[in-house]
């Protein structure tokens, strides 16, 4: 438990990537099975202790000191493990059972497969007694560790993918391993992954018992720019729009159907409406928006929705058939990976878009459609194609080597994105609440505001990042100094025409919302730029804000 809670702290601490990949390969070294497997899959999210959750461990704190106090103590440290571990008392235990004498080492006898085993085999009730005698065993190091196991709410600065990255990096120490190999097993193994680690070892054979219709990775586009439209040659590259929805992949193989994220995670208990017309052999690469038939003629018979439409369905592990019926989804198909039982990631994605054409004819057509092409004969064509959008849900074009086969990661040259130019809007800081992880101890969450008719301040948006470690310290500094009201973690900041701090946001998008009292929603907004140089009484009304909406 102790090494476990060590590397909790490092990552933590450690902003570099690289850092953090070199932290969790020493673990795997230095660990034995099966806890590296189950520390594996506490950073990824995928240990699931179905017996505990956040709600139990704040009830278990109310029995070791007085409520009001703890309350204030949460407020002040920003996370609940945190907070917990360094205020339990083991000595004012109120239940059955002598206290125990004060815990001098986090790793005497408790092992991360002792934790998962047994918790896992108790009830709730019985589980929220297990937590509290191992809280009291443990020290403050070893109980914020044991929390962030139990409940999942690790926020540590590691994706999936970078855990993924440690384990290629891990495993090619004793042989050549890359990562689209782990990923595409991914799905295919249990935890604790111990066949995994035996064979990145080098002490086992490569698991075999992969997943039906498993997850293939993705291939990203990198950013264009001035020098890159310099030097290719425009009859090279395809082009065709980029939706504002989220990257999927919709597969079917013997029976089996998925849906994943860009980044792997199968997302199909959300869309069970989806699986249900996943009817073929193969694998689409798309972007999941929603679609609703229409009589007009918008995009292959189908009206698209917002963003904001499709954030009613995402991240659910359950959906009603009233939301599924008031918000039906589409795949609109960009990529062909494979095709009854077929490998078309070596292909060019000119015969990869040829063979999808026909593919999609026999899919389900309320469900899946084509993403259409886009006819340049130049750059400066092309350009004025992106500058004139057909569509509010389109936020920039793809370009494509007619060449290129579907190689995962982001490789330069094949594929670039031209998105559309950010909007920007001065905004007031209204409100300011902490962090998480690392950033805890700031007030680094911030409500921003523009001026109404009437002369008032209104919220229009949150952002929490587009600024420098630099900049976040002279805010938390400015929202300490100014702060006129509390309401639990979050602090409200002084804001006058004459005096505040004004932020210079950027968003991809805008739209009306009934949601909101300012009557509006962002996409994807955040800080800029601090414009300390300006009044808050120069920043933007919301009737200038609603006009980019018009426009």
């Amino acid at each position: 438990m102790n090494s476990f809670a060590q590397l909790l702290d490092r990552l933590l601490l450690t902003p570099s990537r690289n850092g953090k990949i070199r932290l969790m390969v020493d673990y795997f070294m230095r660990t034995p099975d099966p806890d590296r497997g189950y520390a594996l899959a506490a950073i990824t999210r995928d240990l699931d202790v179905s017996s505990v959750k956040p709600a139990m461990i704040r009830t278990l704190v109310s029995e070791r000191m007085d409520e009001v106090l703890f309350k204030l103590s949460y407020d002040y440290v920003g996370d609940l493990a945190e907070t917990v571990a360094l205020v339990w008392d083991s000595q004012q235990r109120t239940g059955a059972g002598a206290s125990v004498s004060p815990p001098t080492n986090s790793d005497t006898s408790l092992s991360l497969s002792d934790i998962v085993e047994t918790l896992n085999q108790l009830g709730k009730t019985q589980a929220m007694g297990q937590v509290g005698e191992w809280l009291d065993q443990l020290d403050a190091s070893g109980r914020y560790a044991l929390l962030k196991l139990v409940t999942g709410g690790l926020r540590i600065g590691v994706s999936a993918r970078l855990a993924k990255l440690a384990l290629a990096d891990f495993g090619s120490r004793h042989g050549t391993v890359h990562i689209n190999e782990i990923e595409e097993l991914w799905h295919g193994l249990e935890v604790p992954y111990v066949d995994l680690f035996a064979w990145l070892s080098g002490t086992g054979e490569k698991p075999s018992h992969r997943a039906a219709a498993p997850f293939r990775p993705v291939m990203l586009a990198s950013p264009l720019t001035d020098s890159d439209m310099e030097k290719l040659n425009p009859a090279h590259y395809a082009a065709e729009w980029k939706w504002d929805g989220i990257r999927v992949q919709a597969t079917g193989e013997g029976g089996v159907r998925r849906l994943y994220s860009r980044t792997g995670d199968d997302i199909g208990a959300a869309f069970p409406d989806l699986l249900d017309s996943i009817d073929f052999e193969g694998s689409i690469d798309g972007e999941l928006l929603v679609g609703r038939p229409t009589m007009e003629v918008h995009g292959a018979g189908l009206e698209i929705g917002s963003f904001s439409e499709l954030q009613q369905r995402l991240n659910r592990k359950t959906v009603s058939k009233k939301l599924q019926t008031s918000h039906p989804v589409i795949v609109r198909a960009y990529d062909l990976l494979e095709h009854k039982g077929q490998n078309l990631r070596d292909r060019p994605f000119a015969e990869r878009r040829e063979i999808l054409e026909k593919f999609i004819e026999d899919t389900d057509t309320t469900r899946f459609d084509l993403s259409p092409m886009v006819a340049f004969e130049n750059w400066d064509e092309l350009a004025h194609q992106r500058l004139n959008l057909p569509h509010p849900v389109i936020e920039g074009v793809m370009i494509k080597r007619w060449d290129s086969a579907y190689v995962p990661g982001r490789p330069r040259g094949p594929w670039f994105k031209w998105k559309k130019d950010p909007m920007l809007i001065d905004a007031v800081l209204m409100y300011a609440q902490r962090g998480h992880g690392r950033r805890s101890s700031y007030y680094s969450d911030y409500t921003f505001g523009v001026w109404t008719a009437t002369g008032g301040l209104v919220p229009v948006g949150k952002a929490y990042f587009g600024f420098t470690d630099a900049e976040l310290k002279q805010i938390d500094k400015f929202v300490r100094d100014n702060t006129v009201e509390r309401f639990g973690p979050v602090r409200s900041v002084k804001a006058t025409n004459e005096f505040g701090l004004v932020l210079e946001v950027a968003f991809e998008g805008i739209q009306r919302s009934s949601r909101h009292k300012s009557g509006i929603a962002m996409r994807f907004p955040r800080i800029s730029r601090l414009r300390w140089d300006k009044p808050p009484g120069e920043a933007d009304t919301l009737a200038g804000v609603e006009a980019l909406i018009d426009s």
